[in-house]
């Protein structure tokens, strides 16, 4: 099973209150099926999972490929679970817009309900904030994030499904995080990440960026002033820096022009008044690592971006431009766009949606409407 991302198309539209109303039903249903059949822990890997995310919003009821399938999904689970939250031992923070910043506070509440230590609520804390600032600083695709929701249960494992959107091509990506498969927040955090389509991109999570961030990181608590120096430098040199391979008041190194051509930095005009005082406030506070250094407020992609370029111009730890997404798409939807799709996750899910159209808890409608879409969804796989 994987944990990565998706990218989607960016949807404006909105849910009828109708459909969202029988995916809280659905939802819930399936999720207490969920737990019966595989437990808490399961339930994790799978929301972790972007394909078997992505058939859960199809089941219940949601458009395949697009936004919505992430906002909406979460928002019908979150709701759907509502008032079961102690039963299950599952506990849905965050949301879309204005509720996403209200997910610390959420986590706190939760996690004062399941009688956790201080220490541990600030490690939750903590590991919502670091996936939002790692995916929105450390993997750069021009991709603000928008929707974080943070979900955990009562033996302290959590998951991370959140959302960017880019308006420039009308697309959503969404990242997933699980805290078994997480060893360190700023190197590979994604087991597997799944895209629409492959965008150079600077990614600081490659391990190949290693040696950029440890320059960066020691960058960033030298005098903010030689930060700033090297930072007009490259500026001053921009255009003669594209097109030449090796600049003698550089040091000597080998330079891709093709990575350059676009490199956001070199084509992005810094405020450096601004810039003076978030390196200032690092400087302040001395990150002892990567991880702390995101931490500190007002620090974000553009300080990042900044420091990566200064440590690959001057110093010549060139970081990674790999997108770590990989294509996973197979027939297509009822718009005519591929989609994700996978034998095994769809018989998991279908199974469990067989299982719960024999009990009572739907009316008549509600499971002849299931057994259509399971037979549905049996045909397009048997095309497959």
């Amino acid at each position: 099973m994987r944990t990565g991302l998706a990218t989607l198309p960016l949807d404006t539209g909105k849910c009828p209150p109708w459909l969202f109303e029988r995916m809280k039903k659905l939802s819930r249903i399936i999720f207490l099926a969920l737990r019966e059949e595989f437990g808490v822990g399961e339930i994790l890997r799978r929301l972790s999972d972007p394909v078997w995310f992505q058939s859960l919003a199809c089941l219940i009821g949601f458009d395949w490929n697009s936004s919505g399938s992430t906002t909406t999904t979460l928002g019908a689970l979150k709701e759907g679970l509502r008032g079961l939250e102690k039963e299950l031992g599952i506990f849905i923070c965050g949301g879309k817009g204005k509720t996403s910043r209200k997910t610390p506070e959420q986590i706190e509440k939760w996690a004062q309900f399941c009688g956790f230590s201080q220490k541990d609520v600030d490690s939750l804390v903590k590991a919502s904030k670091l996936s939002a600032k790692v995916d929105s600083s450390l993997l750069q695709a021009g991709y603000q994030i928008y929707h974080h929701n943070f979900i955990f249960t009562s033996k302290k494992d959590w998951v991370v499904i959140q959302q960017g959107m880019k308006t420039e091509d009308q697309t959503a990506r969404r990242y997933h995080w699980l805290s078994f498969k997480v060893k360190d927040f700023t190197r590979e955090p994604h087991a597997g990440i799944i895209s629409a389509k492959k965008i150079p991109q600077l990614n600081l999570v490659d391990r190949v960026s290693d040696k950029n961030k440890e320059i960066s990181l020691e960058l960033s608590k030298r005098a903010p002033q030689t930060f700033l120096k090297d930072i007009e430098l490259i500026s001053k040199k921009s255009d003669r820096f594209l097109s030449q391979k090796r600049l003698p008041s550089f040091c000597e190194m080998e330079l891709k022009n093709i990575e350059f051509h676009w490199h956001p930095v070199l084509k992005e005009k810094f405020d450096l008044k601004r810039l003076k005082k978030i390196v200032e406030k690092i400087h302040f506070f001395s990150p002892s690592n990567f991880e702390n250094l995101l931490l500190i407020e007002g620090v974000g992609p553009k300080t990042i971006r900044a420091l990566s370029l200064v440590s690959e111009v001057i110093y010549g730890a060139r970081p990674s431009f790999h997108d770590p997404a990989r294509y996973s798409f197979t027939v297509g939807g009822k718009d005519g766009t591929p989609y994700f799709v996978e034998r095994k996750t769809y018989d998991e899910l279908l199974n469990i949606l067989e299982k719960i159209s024999r009990k009572n808890v739907l009316s008549f409608s509600e499971q002849k409407e299931i057994k259509e879409k399971v037979n549905l969804l049996n045909k397009s796989l048997k095309n497959y």
